[in-house]
């Protein structure tokens, strides 16, 4: 085959990929592709570790099967990048060549790139830069090049550019060390760039480096770093030491810093420190206004003792479209209704026409007395298939507006996206296991189609089970009628299982983990949440060793029955805790039970729509309605019935009556 590798390197010669890639899925029609799947597997986890003997020792047919199949590029790559040390270079210069454009040719060029600079080759390093990420402000490569350059005394034509990569407000990466080495030894920083940067770490808070940048400045600059850092360190300490008669505008901006820190944990405290402070000190009116907002938005998040009065008394120019939310949401936390409504009057007009204040305008209304206009509003509003449609619905006793509509399918246009090349290649990958690499493919090439292909890829990709690419696509398009591909059903039997033994509703399971993941059973959140129901490491270690289950870090959380059951066992476990309440558990799932024990009211019961609506993190309440509304589609889905949503919204009782509702 002209195309063969040798098993020792690559044969030197190139074809064109399009013609390589059009050999590979000639070859791979019909029952062969899954045993290239299963040795693809097989060798995979050795090749990555750099031990090739793992493709050597199979059979010649096995061999030659693996060599046509699509990933084969990818076994190579990651072979070459795991040896990258000890590789012939004309081996990893031929596989860049051939296979060019493919994601795994660009991640092999990155470390290959990266490895002659380590190891001093610079004029191989500046070639690869200069052809491929010059211009991509990629500060590692540039810091590199620009190493590079200087050595080779181009010295004029990169100074500029160095100092624009001082000239930031954090630290850099450590190959930058160099080049600000360069730019330092030959007198290129003075005093005024150290000056500029330091006024930018401390915009960017990054107090440690100022305090670094200082030390090349003056004992002022020193000074002034320290006291950024007690303001952040010892917030209240550092407001109550400082003297009226200290008005230069650094001081006023640290002690603004430091009663916003208060604030965060004591707005009461925060405001008691701020009405000391703001008369004696001349803070600009911008400060004050920002400041008084600060403290007034938290104290209401909070749910403290006179927050509307603070948020009403703030001058116009401070009634941002946050304060005017929070205004309303204590007047419904009050049942004020005709306060409520002269809330949602002030809101832009595209706030008050949103979903969730058209519809607490309508019970508003309806709680004042007004029916024929609050119905009219519910009734507009029901038709939407959403958490606030499925309320008015409710209020109004109607069926709700499920309106599923399946996707018209175009077997010629999904007959012609199944045989792409580039999509092959993103479904083989999420075959084999390499979800992310299959996922960042699939979105490349996805993000040019036209409406119509995406829709016929997302038809496409739900047939391959692929529900995350799926969802996502149509999504993009703004299609959501279809609710079988929006809302599928993977794991049944898996889910049915594990929320069965866990005492709770496989919908209810399912809401949260199509809310959590879209059912990507490998993604891993910012904060380090991972899987299917997305959790965190030490929860998953924690309930797996209560219900004995073997646990092995990312393998187990990677794992879609593993992950599932654990997810549903720390769901039910959540539900015992708040006594079933779905919605406080669900609040929970997401935000932890220490805050949501915190925002219990303190005594007495709250509906828990209101409850909702005061949730003090906006990515909580979004997710815990997200949660309720596909619980009620799912339900719908599996069962083919409709289960009212203002059903599973049972009152949030206040944390002693919970506390005592317990211990019975």
């Amino acid at each position: 085959m002209a195309n063969r590798f040798v098993i020792s390197g690559l044969q030197s010669g190139c074809t064109a990929v399009a013609l390589m890639m059009l050999l590979l899925w000639s070859t791979t029609h019909g029952a062969e592709i899954d045993d290239q799947r299963d040795l693809f597997r097989q060798v995979r986890a050795s090749v990555e570790r750099g031990d090739w003997s793992a493709v050597e020792t199979l059979d010649a047919a096995d061999q030659e099967l693996l060599q046509r199949y699509v990933l084969w590029p990818d076994l190579r790559a990651a072979f070459l990048r795991a040896t990258i040390s000890m590789a012939n270079h004309a081996d990893i210069t031929a596989f860049l060549d051939q296979y060019d454009e493919l994601k795994p040719a660009r991640e092999l060029r990155y470390r290959y790139a990266l490895h002659l600079a380590e190891h001093d080759d610079l004029t191989g390093y500046l070639k690869i830069y200069q052809a491929y990420y010059q211009g991509l402000e990629i500060t590692r490569l540039d810091c590199l090049a620009i190493t590079a350059e200087v050595q080779g005394s181009s010295i004029p034509r990169i100074v500029n550019r160095a100092r624009e990569l001082w000239l930031v407000g954090n630290s850099q990466v450590d190959e930058c060390d160099d080049v600000f080495a360069f730019l330092h030894d030959n007198n290129l920083l003075g005093p005024a760039e150290y000056r500029k940067r330091f006024a930018l770490a401390i915009e960017a808070r990054e107090f440690t480096l100022a305090h670094w940048l200082a030390k090349s400045i003056d004992r002022k600059h020193m000074d002034e770093a320290t006291q950024w850092q007690k303001a952040r360190s010892g917030s209240e300490a550092f407001v109550r030491s400082q003297h009226a008669s200290t008005n230069d505008a650094t001081t006023l901006r640290q002690l603004v810093y430091a009663i916003k820190r208060v604030t965060y944990a004591d707005p009461v405290l925060a405001l008691e420190l701020w009405k000391d402070i703001s008369s004696g000190y001349r803070f600009s009116e911008e400060q004050k206004l920002r400041t008084a907002r600060h403290i007034a938005l938290w104290t209401a998040r909070d749910n403290l003792p006179g927050a509307y009065v603070l948020l009403a008394s703030l001058p116009m120019a401070a009634q941002s479209k946050e304060v005017l939310r929070w205004r309303a949401r204590l007047s419904l936390r009050d049942a004020q209704w005709s306060m409520l409504l002269a809330d949602i009057a002030l809101m832009s007009q595209e706030e008050r026409h949103s979903e969730q204040w058209r519809y607490w305008h309508a019970v508003a209304l309806h709680r004042s007395g007004q029916l024929p206009a609050a119905e009219r509003a519910l009734e507009t509003l029901s038709a939407e298939r959403s958490y606030y449609g499925f309320l008015a619905a409710d209020e109004l006793g109607k069926a709700y507006a499920f309106d599923h509509g399946s996707l018209e399918v175009d077997a010629t246009l999904i007959e012609k996206l199944a045989a792409r090349q580039d999509l092959i290649r993103a479904r083989e990958l999420f075959l084999v296991g390499l979800d992310g690499r299959g996922r960042s493919e699939w979105d490349a090439v996805v993000a040019y189609f036209s409406p119509d292909e995406k829709i016929q890829a997302a038809i496409l990709a739900n047939r391959w089970g692929w529900h995350s690419r799926a969802i996502s696509t149509v999504a993009k398009i703004g299609y959501y009628d279809d609710l079988a591909l929006r809302y599928p059903l993977p794991y049944r039997q898996i889910f049915d299982e594990h929320a069965s033994t866990a005492n709770i509703s496989a919908t209810w399971a399912y809401g949260i983990a199509r809310s959590e993941s879209l059912f990507m059973r490998d993604v891993r959140s910012s904060a380090g949440a991972v899987g299917l129901m997305q959790l965190m490491p030490a929860t998953g270690r924690s309930v797996a060793r209560t219900i004995q289950l073997h646990y092995s870090g990312l393998g187990t959380l990677t794992d879609p029955d593993a992950n599932i059951r654990l997810g549903t066992t720390y769901l039910g476990r959540m539900a015992d805790r708040y006594d079933g309440n779905r919605v406080l558990a669900t609040a929970a799932y997401n935000a932890g039970p220490h805050r949501v024990d915190r925002w219990l009211p303190q005594h007495g019961v709250i509906d828990a729509r209101v409850w909702i609506e005061n949730i003090p993190f906006d990515e909580t309440r979004q997710y815990v309605r997200r949660v309720m509304a596909a619980d009620t589609i799912f339900y719908w889905r599996m069962t083919g019935e409709i289960r009212r949503m203002s059903d599973e919204l049972p009152l949030v009782e206040s944390a002693s009556e919970s506390q005592q509702l317990a211990s019975r």
